[in-house]
């Protein structure tokens, strides 16, 4: 692929959200540092489960960025799992998390990360800085999450007065989006808020994100590299990137 860096990158950063009337958050890794607390309920997970698998490879961190990081939970265990040969029992939505199904495991590792984040969350000063700015200059705001925790997660971290409007997991399911890198759901956002996309910036550090945010029609995508790596998001099609959103400003 093409390298997509731009040659004066401190204008870039300017110009990312010039002329833009909203902007839609990913929430884990963007505003809140749970992106990490994902990363160790996964691991969490398959090392227990794949301890049962004697002939299998084992967990390792990059299981994490190539298969899992920012897709729909029941998508991150059937990816992983396909990653290793290995086929489960879809089972119900609502399985036991003691069950050895899609369902089951994807419960499991929900379970594993609602215990953490009942910890309480910090969200990332740049990020609070640049959420600040925008609503100071009238834009609007929405989150937009593969995580079915999303609403929790923003209480915990003090966010949640600040989005009216959150197109998380959840509401995927109930309004049958495909997850990303699909930008369904960064679409529909822009349709709550009213707005065409192309007057609304996606920002995202997760290479599935960036992905849906470089295939829908969107003012531009904002990458924050928090470990996928600079250049793999100027090649998933980031506009710009940054290691904190308060670069923007």
């Amino acid at each position: 692929m093409t390298e997509n860096m731009a040659p004066d990158h401190a204008t870039a950063e300017l110009s990312a959200w010039v002329g833009a009337s909203a902007i839609l958050f990913d929430l884990d890794g963007v505003l809140t540092p749970t992106a990490t607390v994902h990363e160790q309920a996964w691991q969490e997970l398959f090392e227990s489960y794949l301890a049962s698998q004697p002939h299998v490879a084992g967990y390792s961190e990059s299981d994490y960025f190539d298969h899992i990081d920012g897709k729909p939970r029941f998508d991150g265990v059937r990816d992983f799992l396909a990653s290793r040969g290995i086929v489960l029992p879809e089972g119900p939505t609502d399985d036991d998390p003691a069950n050895l199904t899609v369902q089951g495991l994807g419960n499991r590792k929900n379970g594993i990360f609602n215990d953490i984040v009942g910890a309480g969350v910090e969200p990332f000063e740049g990020s609070v800085r640049f959420l600040e700015a925008v609503l100071e200059r009238g834009l609007k705001v929405a989150v937009v999450s593969s995580s079915r925790n999303a609403p929790a997660v923003l209480a915990a971290a003090g966010l949640s007065g600040h989005f009216r409007v959150v197109v998380d997991g959840v509401v995927a399911a109930r309004e049958g989006l495909p997850g990303k890198p699909s930008p369904a759901t960064y679409e529909y956002a822009a349709t709550l808020l009213d707005l065409p996309s192309g007057e609304c910036v996606v920002v995202e550090d997760a290479v599935s994100g960036v992905q849906a945010g470089s295939a829908g029609s969107f003012h531009s995508v904002v990458g924050v590299d928090r470990g996928a790596g600079r250049q793999t998001l100027f090649d998933a099609g980031a506009t710009v990137v940054v290691n904190d959103l308060d670069e923007l400003l």
